[in-house]
């Protein structure tokens, strides 16, 4: 497919550019023409942490429905959690996944191999058959408890040339726990989930790290002591990269409500925590932002904080919340912006991220001026439980191009 996006200012600033695209990859000669006048053009965004649910969870996401909303948030590549049914923790399972993926995917998709068996922490998965066909080893949605497990499965890692990519969750310390455990927990009468059962694996882990000299990706973290301590293995050499996601950012535990659409692990945090977020964003310690998007069914999540799932989506409104409430508020630059939801993610996974001549044309548009209120209801995803509901926000995805092929344009949605 041969195409030109005309007028459009790249990453939305300076002046207006021409992008054209042929045989997949930016540069070239083409007939047919896209006019976005003064919109912005971005390289494709990069999620390296989503649930797509499939297979066996179809009935919350499928990898079409997933994929397909990514696009509509501007994603051109993601990396799929294992936490499905069966567990990739061996090629025959991961293959399941992968015929899926590679008959329904949108854009592209990368799974994740299991750490261990089931993701049940006793064993090791078949790491060594998976890891020509995956992005990286994640138990997500479960911490390795084990010590000795996450040594054996970083050494193990290491001599894959694969990253190990951990859900930190001290299971001990949970006390049946759903939300944080803070203020509002305490006045209405929740169990909280303290900050120590994120933190103190991710101690373990960095030390094991420091050890093994396995590359560490540490995922979606929301407390302070979370950032300080990645803050000081990074300063001492250790191997580690992190992110977080837009509601650690964006809300702490002084916004919560009564509904399941604010319960998601872990829990949004308190003030003081969201604030150090915020620093380790400016600084440099945190790397990159995830969405964590874990779409679940409307029953399951209308049970209200206690009993609803665990997990909102939120890749069709990444970049818009963050644009607004990030950039427009001058927190972070729009370059800044770009790094940590492209061109970081794009370093640390070892995947192709930029707007030049003869790169592959992952690209999405964005109209910065476009103002609208979130409505659930719109969203592609099948998920629909999202904490931001009726917030208004700018910039609206008009088309996201994933290798050459329009994956989503807007008014044209499949």
């Amino acid at each position: 497919m041969s195409f030109t996006v005309k007028n459009c200012k790249i990453k939305g600033q300076g002046a207006a550019h021409d992008i054209v695209v042929s045989g997949g990859v930016f540069g070239g000669a083409s007939e047919t023409v896209f006019e976005f006048n003064n919109c912005a053009v971005f390289p494709g965004f990069i999620d390296v942490h989503v649930h797509l649910r499939e297979p066996g969870f179809s009935y919350k996401e499928t990898i079409k429905s997933g994929s397909s909303a990514c696009a509509a948030g501007g994603y051109t590549t993601v990396c799929s959690m294992p936490n499905l049914n069966p567990v990739p923790d061996n090629f025959d399972n991961l293959n399941e996944q992968l015929k899926i993926i590679g008959n329904d995917a949108a854009i592209n998709v990368l799974p994740y191999g299991s750490i261990t068996k089931g993701q049940l922490g006793l064993e090791l998965s078949d790491m060594e058959a998976m890891a020509p066909y995956v992005c990286a080893f994640s138990d997500d949605g479960k911490g390795v408890q084990s010590d000795e497990m996450m040594k054996a499965a970083m050494i193990k890692s290491k001599s894959l040339g694969k990253m190990i990519v951990a859900h930190c969750e001290d299971n001990s310390l949970l006390n049946g726990g759903y939300i944080h455990l803070g203020k509002y927990a305490a006045e209405h009468g929740h169990r909280g989930i303290c900050s120590e059962s994120e933190w103190k694996p991710i101690e373990r882990d960095l030390k094991l790290a420091a050890e093994t000299g396995c590359a560490y990706h540490v995922c979606h973290i929301s407390t302070k002591e979370s950032v300080e301590l990645i803050r000081k293995a990074k300063a001492a050499g250790v191997d580690v990269t992190c992110e977080t996601a837009p509601h650690y950012l964006i809300l702490s535990d002084k916004d919560m409500q009564e509904h399941g659409r604010f319960k998601m692990n872990p829990p949004l945090r308190d003030e003081s925590d969201r604030l150090a977020l915020i620093e380790g964003i400016c600084d440099g310690t945190i790397d990159m932002i995830a969405t964590d998007h874990a779409p679940h069914s409307a029953e399951e999540k209308g049970r209200g904080l206690e009993k609803s799932a665990m997990g909102i989506v939120g890749i069709e409104t990444a970049f818009p919340l963050l644009y607004t409430y990030l950039v427009k508020t001058n927190l972070i630059t729009l370059d800044k912006l770009v790094e940590l939801m492209s061109t970081n993610p794009a370093k640390r996974f070892g995947f192709s991220s930029g707007l030049d001549d003869g790169m592959p044309a992952n690209f999405t548009v964005f109209d910065l001026e476009k103002t609208y209120t979130i409505d659930p209801e719109k969203f592609v995803s099948m998920g629909r439980a999202t904490p931001f509901e009726g917030w208004k926000v700018s910039g609206e995805c008009l088309m996201t191009v994933c290798n050459g092929e329009i994956a989503w344009r807007k008014g044209e949605e499949k």
